[in-house]
């Protein structure tokens, strides 16, 4: 599945009186890109490409991802698919090894995460002496980057392969363990241990909310939502947290290092802050009086700075295709628990809106998977603030599979270019001197 180059199809760039010619590579998905890794040997240019946005970093075979027709596959595999027939362990292991399980590889892959999910004591103290106040996004960080001092063959970043695969159980394990902490200690609850005797969905849940010496029971309907939800966060091609993951990795940094780094990429609001900024909205409409069609009519007016969230995609340019699927989990969940919420309502009535208004249909601003992912999480009793915690928690493996992925292509370190605009060559002037 590697990338070909394209003979019928050669870039020609003219400069200073000369002609240069740089070779198109063609992906399995016919996507075409013009190789531009030997510009600044040959002409001493670079280009300049703010944001990244037409700039491919590296060639991957993980996410297959095209906006312009609402397409999203992992491996080769339909979202739709799996987040209809796979479990999240499933997918997280099709996303880090390259192929679904057959029913003993899951096992043991199950088992090996179960076996490592154990948090040593050193981060349960450190947790409990951050602030209550503190953003549960912080703790994690903090919290998945102390792991290297805890197991310092990390560091090595040529050992075996059968020792990093020890790492990637280690991140899976633990990782939903320490959300949860984070979730308790704001709560003021104690911490609770995983039980190995249930699935990795219904684990974390019972770590969220279980109570000590009574077994957690959850809903097969919330269960089959989170688990379509972290199926549908898992990856995303490119984006800035998994880019973040890979550039800090390509430095040989720990994969605990470099996940902690994607998990501050993904704490921004522009990245995974997204679903907050949906319930933080809707929140502000049931202040001001819950008049959805006023918001609508101030969202469709230019000279309003009101901006509905959850709605569109920066990527997707019809329609995203995870959020048809997690819709129906979304009213599926709703109408098990029975939850009579003015919040929700008003999120049932800007959806409404805006896929019978005109406006929002003829340019694409269709409910996105944040809007309905948002609605989910409020709907089961997870905090605004642990939002982006749940989506690093579906985005895990994907890191993972990107950082190993990065690693056995043997990526070169990574070190983007600039055009300096800064002032120009000057004489240092003492202190004294200084006007």
């Amino acid at each position: 599945m590697a990338t070909i180059t394209d003979a019928k199809q050669i870039a020609e760039i003219k400069l200073d009186g000369k002609s240069f010619e740089f070779p198109v590579i063609t992906g399995t998905e016919n996507e075409k890109g013009i190789d531009i890794s030997k510009l600044r040997d040959q002409t001493g240019y670079v280009t300049l490409d703010i944001g990244y946005k037409n700039t491919g970093a590296t060639k991957s075979a993980i996410t297959f991802l095209d906006g312009e027709n609402g397409i999203l596959r992992y491996r080769g595999y339909e979202i739709d698919e799996l987040a209809a027939f796979a479990s999240f362990t499933e997918v997280a292991y099709l996303l880090i090894y390259g192929e679904l399980p057959n029913a003993q590889q899951l096992s043991e892959f199950e088992s090996g995460i179960k076996e490592n999910s154990d948090v040593p004591i050193g981060v349960q103290t450190m947790l409990n002496s951050f602030p209550s106040t503190g953003h549960p996004m912080g703790m994690v960080a903090s919290s998945v980057c102390s792991l290297s001092a805890y197991y310092p063959e990390s560091l090595d970043f040529h050992r075996p392969e059968a020792k990093k695969q020890l790492t990637f159980k280690r991140l899976m394990g633990k990782f939903p363990v320490i959300a949860s902490w984070v979730h308790r200690r704001k709560t003021g609850s104690n911490f609770l241990d995983p039980n190995p005797n249930v699935s990795y969905t219904s684990n974390f849940m019972g770590l969220m909310f279980g109570h000590e010496g009574k077994e957690y029971e959850i809903d097969p309907v919330v269960e089959d939502a989170i688990n379509k939800l972290l199926i549908l966060h898992a990856d995303h091609e490119q984006n800035c947290s998994t880019s973040t993951v890979r550039i800090v990795g390509s430095s040989q940094a720990n994969l605990y290092a470099s996940i902690a780094a994607g998990v501050t990429a993904l704490w921004g609001p522009l990245h995974g802050g997204a679903n907050q900024e949906v319930i933080e909205m809707l929140e502000m409409i049931k202040a001001d009086g819950g008049d959805v069609s006023k918001y609508v009519e101030k969202a469709k007016d230019k000279n309003s700075n009101f901006r509905l969230m959850g709605f569109g995609h920066r990527v997707y340019k019809n329609f995203d295709p995870r959020a048809r699927i997690i819709k129906k989990a979304c009213d599926d969940v709703l109408s098990k628990l029975g939850i009579n919420d003015s919040i929700l309502e008003i999120a049932k009535g800007l959806e409404e809106a805006a896929l019978s208004d005109d406006y929002f249909k003829e340019r694409k601003l269709y409910p996105n998977v944040d809007f309905y992912s948002g609605i989910i999480y409020r709907a089961l009793g997870i905090p605004t603030e642990m939002f982006t915690v749940m989506f690093a928690l579906g985005r895990l493996p994907g890191w993972i599979g990107q950082w190993r992925e990065m690693v056995q292509n043997g990526e070169p370190i990574g070190r983007p270019r600039q055009i300096y605009i800064g002032p120009n060559q000057r004489p240092f002037v003492p202190i004294e001197q200084r006007a």
